[in-house]
């Protein structure tokens, strides 16, 4: 007879299949990977069943596992469901909420705000995750994301924040060595500081050939904030969002009416927790913050 199943083990299969690693899954469990270990193969004994292909690069979940995983993240949000009804009943909001975020937007606007979330809300624990990558709600890597196109897929929720203008940008000291820039033309003659093109995590980001098919970058980076630094020190010429780049001292505005873009951040979250207290105090905080602030990120051309 195979052992009792325990509802209990579906929390670290819920961590692997999301993660693909025993160690990471441990970390978020905040157990040792040991333990995770032993919970999945109880739950494979208790299921007569393999439920994860163990390979060097990691787990990946077998055709059952994929069962599996639906019936886990519904038992999942339905406990959660039942915490969030019962937690509702207090007036301070409490848990944790991970918001992703370009890092931009995360590092240069949310970051020196979410102060204020904190402060209205000490109960909550906040993960501020900014960096130059796509989040996968549907594995949990986030409970909100800020994205750069608006998903048509999975069980998302989504609202527009705010489009977002960008423009070429150089410090002084380059445009005095290299000289003044006056004509889109004359950009093949600079260097370009831009993002490594197979590594751009969105096809929004890819903004070089629309300016000249010619151009490229000659230094390039995966980090935004990395691109504006060294621009900012004479690097190159850069396109940037100008809610970062017009408060920068060491850069200013190149072609500015010639050469310029629209982007927009999408606000998104996944539909199980749109019930939740703390998922709606966090969107509402964001919203507030870009409504208030939209003349930063659409400055006059």
């Amino acid at each position: 007879m195979n052992p009792t199943f325990d509802w209990n083990d579906l929390r670290p299969f819920l961590a692997v299949a999301r993660t693909g690693k025993l160690t990471i899954a441990a970390k978020r469990l905040k157990v040792d990977h040991t333990t995770v270990s032993r919970r999945i193969q109880a739950l494979e004994t208790a299921l007569n069943a393999t439920l994860f292909e163990r390979g060097p690069q990691g787990y990946a979940l077998t055709e059952i596992g994929q069962r599996l995983l639906g019936a886990a993240e519904s038992m999942e949000t339905m406990a959660m469901g039942v915490q969030n009804e019962i937690a509702g009943a207090d007036l301070d909001l409490t848990g944790a909420v991970r918001i992703g975020a370009p890092d931009g937007f995360g590092s240069y606007f949310l970051a020196p705000k979410i102060c204020d979330l904190c402060r209205s809300h000490p109960g909550l624990e906040i993960d501020l995750v900014a960096m130059p990558r796509m989040f996968s709600l549907s594995k949990r890597e986030a409970d909100i994301a800020i994205g750069l196109s608006r998903p048509t897929e999975g069980r998302l929720r989504s609202r527009k924040l705010t489009d977002y203008r960008l423009g070429l940008y150089a410090s002084p000291e380059y445009l005095e060595r290299r000289g003044p820039i006056t004509h889109k033309d004359q950009l093949k003659e600079h260097r370009l500081v831009g993002y490594i093109e197979d590594l751009i995590f969105s096809p929004e980001l890819n903004y070089v050939p629309q300016i000249g098919k010619e151009l490229r970058p000659q230094l390039r980076s995966t980090n935004l904030i990395a691109q504006m630094h060294a621009t900012s020190t004479g690097a190159g010429i850069c396109i940037l969002p100008c809610f970062m780049a017009d408060n920068q001292e060491n850069l200013v505005p190149v072609l500015r009416e010639e050469v310029n873009f629209m982007r927009t951040f999408w606000l998104i979250y996944h539909a199980d927790l749109q019930g939740f207290a703390r998922i709606r105090a966090a969107v509402d905080f964001i919203v507030e913050k870009v409504t208030r602030e939209r003349k930063v990120f659409l400055p006059e051309a």
